[in-house]
């Protein structure tokens, strides 16, 4: 969970799109550094290999905190540069990638990116240990959702 391609890759994806001042000079740049077969950090997966469900909703968030804000550059830039990047390479956002928008609108510190990344794994983690322990052997859980389907989203302000 360290490093520029797994945890800390939130982390790489703000570095990038925080160079820039203008979505133009974004996509210069990376069109530059695909041409050098530099890699981008914040795109495809080793499991998703056609999108990242996951992107969709970040995305969503993203662009809502950062409307609230009243700065759109970085949602903007990081928005051409998906399109960029799957005009170039047929390669998608991964979660990583508009995460480090929504985050650094929530105003958290770039270096808190990876451990918020991991907190949000914990309980599954030690849910897993927990059963291992049970059943006396190490287990590769196939996560399977089997709860309630179809259930209606509650606003919290109304629950």
């Amino acid at each position: 969970m360290r490093g520029p391609k797994h945890g800390g890759a939130n982390e790489e994806a703000f570095r990038i799109q925080s160079r820039y001042k203008s979505a133009d000079e974004a996509e210069a740049d990376v069109r530059t550094r695909v041409e050098r077969k530099e890699i981008v950090i914040g795109f495809g997966h080793p499991v998703y290999t056609i999108s990242d469900p996951r992107n969709e909703v970040i995305k969503r968030v993203a662009k809502k905190l950062s409307e609230e804000n009243g700065n759109m550059l970085m949602f903007d830039i990081a928005d051409r540069l998906e399109s960029v990047m799957w005009d170039l390479k047929k390669m998608f956002p991964n979660l990583d990638w508009f995460s480090a928008v929504s985050y650094n609108q929530m105003g958290v510190p770039t270096e808190m990116f990876t451990p918020l990344f991991v907190i949000s794994r914990v309980t599954g983690w030690g849910a897993h240990v927990m059963e291992q322990r049970a059943d006396g052997k190490i287990i590769r859980p196939s996560a399977n959702y089997v709860g309630p389907e179809n259930l209606t989203w509650v606003p919290i302000e109304k629950r």
